[in-house]
């Protein structure tokens, strides 16, 4: 029975590298969940790999047509992003094991949708001083920096990501990320294989 890997983590603890790492590795066999969003995409973004971009009225037609399993609306200093998670009838929980990225609360809703035996949890932690150092180097080199919107994140994880909600969330397989991702991938792989 195939299982879904859910990675979590606050902005900047390098999840989008991780979720590369292992997608390359051998020693797993996974295949990756994109979740959706109508957030613009970034320049060094690609459809499709990191996020599917959508519009309002994409968003808008999936949520009607019901296979929207959970969405999350944040109100931004550049307007409301919506990220969600869509049900296209593709994964095959039977036969595969699947990897994506979420957050506390997808998480939990499509741990609900499919069930607890089917989603397991991959938290990834860091300093905040180290995060916040991540942050801005990664602004930096975007064509149109958005700094005020990087704060934003940064103060809203705290709450989003708190130990209240991870324990409420029933969030325990915890890795730290520090220092080197190929080493933190490491250990999520051998977690992912047991």
């Amino acid at each position: 029975m195939g299982k879904i890997f859910c990675i979590m983590g606050k902005s900047s603890t390098g999840k989008d590298t991780i979720f590369k790492i292992l997608l390359q590795r051998k020693d797993i066999n996974v295949k990756r969940i994109v979740s959706y969003t109508t957030r613009p995409q970034r320049s060094h973004e690609r459809p499709g790999e990191e996020y599917n971009f959508v519009t309002i009225e994409e968003k808008d037609k999936l949520v009607e047509e019901g296979k929207v399993i959970e969405i999350r609306k944040y109100d931004t200093v550049h307007g409301p992003w919506f990220y969600f998670t869509v049900d296209d009838g593709n994964l095959d929980l039977a036969n595969e094991d699947y990897l994506m990225i979420g957050t506390v609360e997808s998480f939990v809703k499509i741990r609900d949708y499919y069930g607890e035996d089917k989603v397991l949890p991959i938290y990834i932690e860091v300093d905040d001083g180290v995060r916040l150092s991540r942050a801005l180097e990664r602004e930096r080199i975007q064509e149109h920096p958005k700094y005020e919107e990087m704060c934003r994140r940064f103060l809203a994880d705290q709450q989003d990501f708190s130990e209240e909600n991870l324990s409420k969330a029933g969030i325990t397989n915890r890795f730290n990320n520090n220092e080197d991702s190929a080493i933190t991938s490491d250990n999520i792989a051998a977690f992912i294989n047991r």
